[in-house]
């Protein structure tokens, strides 16, 4: 299977980015209809920045999600404006998550993933919840 590589005027990428990050406190929130919303939401926000998703798993704590995205965005920026824009949202939409002094932590994981390890990571977190 040939991997989808991004190509522009000047330069041919293909930055795949595995994220995970947790709920403040931990707190068991991400349940039922929250989980629904964010998925939406979290695609919105990766649609905005040019990214693709190609997988999500949230968890009632914490989330993993898999990346597609431009040379031009660093990883920084990605979880500024996912978890900027899905804590804005989800709070407003769900006020009993306003008890919460924030919706994230300030933390997160990112590594890269490279053709051969992508097929990898999806399994994972295909996995992720399969208890």
């Amino acid at each position: 299977m040939e991997p989808d590589y991004r190509r522009k005027n000047t330069s041919v990428s293909l930055i795949n980015y595995h994220f995970v990050w947790i709920v403040r406190r931990r707190k068991r929130v991400l349940t039922g209809s929250i989980k629904t919303r964010l998925e939406i939401l979290i695609a919105d926000a990766a649609r905005s920045l040019d990214c693709e998703v190609l997988k999500l798993a949230i968890e009632p704590e914490h989330i993993h999600l898999f990346l597609n995205c431009p040379p031009d965005l660093a990883p920084s920026k990605i979880m500024h404006k996912i978890k900027g824009s899905t804590a804005r949202y989800i709070r407003l939409e769900f006020p009993e998550l306003k008890k919460l002094p924030s919706m994230w932590t300030r933390a997160y994981f990112v590594s890269t993933a490279g053709n051969v390890a992508s097929s990898t990571i999806q399994k994972y977190i295909e996995a992720q919840g399969k208890d």
